[in-house]
């Protein structure tokens, strides 16, 4: 679905996705998790017990984007749909430790590792999609560092 250079910048860009779903009450909640994208879809992890977990179970729906918050401004986001994957937990959290992290040799990954909840992975399959990129534009408005 997404182009060469989209796919590009998701591998590239190790910063969290925002996801938004629908909460209990109706209201859209938007929360960020780390991800990985490969095949048409985005994979992320969570314990098993989030809320998160329960809002995507009643209503599959929801909203995904993957942009920097430092100029220039550029990213990708569109809406999806969700699938929980409670068999995948473990292993797509130890994936995303060594891409967000290096390795799972270290204090914070052993500590995710290790907690007594289990880990559910998402599966969040883009339906349509938009993107922008004001590099150009902004390229020179931008302060060298």
């Amino acid at each position: 679905m997404f182009t060469d250079e989209i796919e590009k910048y998701l591998a590239e860009m190790t910063i969290p996705m925002r996801l938004s779903c629908v909460s209990d009450s109706g209201w859209p909640l938007v929360l960020s998790l780390w991800y990985l994208y490969e095949d048409g879809h985005f994979y992320c992890a969570t314990q098993a017990s989030a809320k998160v977990v329960d809002y995507l179970e009643q209503d599959s729906r929801c909203a995904f984007e993957v942009a920097g918050d430092q100029p220039p401004y550029r990213g990708v986001r569109g809406q999806a749909t969700a699938v929980i994957l409670p068999d995948q937990g473990l292993e797509i959290l130890s994936r995303l430790l060594i891409r967000y992290l290096g390795s799972i040799d270290n204090p914070l990954a052993q500590k995710l590792l290790s907690r007594s909840t289990p880990e559910v992975a998402l599966r969040i399959t883009p339906v349509n999609h938009t993107t922008w990129d004001f590099t150009t534009r902004m390229i020179n408005s931008v302060p060298a560092s």
